[in-house]
């Protein structure tokens, strides 16, 4: 059990967390902890639990069951205290418009209760951390998503937190922005503050120190990026690069269908297609004479390693190892 009285322990705790809302299980017996200055992924489909698993380590929700303790203080009851030292940073950017990026730094400094004076000496280094200096006095709805982003940032830190929970912050932003947002991720992290962020990019999630995959509720792979791609790949990929890479995707899925391949999944990565298969050697020139025969020039078949998103979705469409709960 969480002893909130403990100060040894990770500052995220989740332990055996349940969260049925009727019939419908959105969480189900997870269990996992972030350390201290980690940045931690959390990972899975739309509707997988990842949100819900935040509201509940927030206490915005209730758990059916199981318990969540942040900073050594139990989520559910005592949230107030927690929430003094956590900041928050959610899937829509929660910024007044109508206000200035100077004045939203200060109204939530304000809503964290920090003292006048701090609060003065607080404005002007979330502006510099956000890059705001020519923008600190411009209307927050004249800023662009990258800029907002920034300053949403800056308000869910102006506080100083000890954790912060970051809900898919970078949705909708251009690669540089997204690249500038982890830098600052990364400097926060480095400063002892632990972050947990969800994403849908992978990129993203290769930058992330540990990785939870969430599928239908349940924690189905938890480690590093590098060694899911090592330990929690069903098959071996091949990379076919081939002439006319959407109908040979075709071809593959025909022969996925009617059981002429073994084939656990076949996917177009950008203009070539991934083909994971039980054995790459065994099975690399079958792949190589079904689309020779289908008139389609084969580049390129080469046997690869897994990328992360390989690994994501045998992960989430496989069966779910029997010991990732108590990792």
């Amino acid at each position: 059990m969480i002893n909130p009285t403990t100060q040894s322990q990770p500052p995220i705790v989740v332990e055996r967390l349940t969260k049925r809302f009727g019939d419908f299980v959105a969480v189900d017996d997870v269990s996992f902890s972030v350390g201290a200055g980690e940045v931690f992924g959390w990972l899975g489909p739309n509707g997988a639990g990842k949100t819900t698993t935040i509201r509940m380590l927030l206490g915005l929700l209730k758990p059916t069951s199981g318990r969540t303790a942040v900073l050594g203080l139990d989520s559910a009851t005592q949230t107030k205290a927690m929430h003094a030292q956590v900041g928050y940073m959610t899937q829509q950017f929660t910024l007044y418009t109508d206000l200035t990026a100077w004045q939203n730094i200060r109204f939530y400094g304000g809503v964290y209760g920090m003292p006048a004076a701090q609060l003065r000496a607080r404005i002007p280094e979330i502006i510099r951390m956000a890059g705001l200096e020519d923008r600190a006095h411009a209307l927050t709805s004249t800023l662009s998503g990258g800029w907002k982003q920034r300053l949403a940032l800056g308000c869910a830190i102006v506080h100083r937190p000890k954790v912060v929970f970051l809900d898919e912050p970078t949705a909708g932003v251009d690669p540089i922005s997204r690249r500038e947002f982890w830098q600052l991720i990364y400097a926060m992290a480095a400063e002892g503050v632990t972050v947990l962020v969800t994403t849908h990019y992978m990129d993203e999630a290769e930058l992330c120190q540990r990785i939870g995959f969430i599928s239908q509720g349940r924690l189905v792979a938890l480690d590093t990026p590098e060694r899911l791609k090592q330990t929690q790949m069903r098959g071996q990929v091949l990379e076919v690069d081939v002439s006319n890479p959407e109908q040979a995707l075709r071809v593959l899925k025909d022969a996925q269908q009617r059981g002429q391949l073994p084939l656990e999944e076949v996917a177009l990565y950008g203009a070539r297609i991934h083909a994971v298969v039980p054995d790459a050697r065994a099975y690399k020139a079958a792949i190589g004479d079904l689309l020779a025969a289908e008139q389609l020039e084969v580049r390129a078949l080469e046997w690869i390693m897994p990328t992360l998103e390989d690994v994501f979705i045998a992960s989430v469409r496989g069966p779910r190892p029997p010991d990732t709960a108590a990792a």
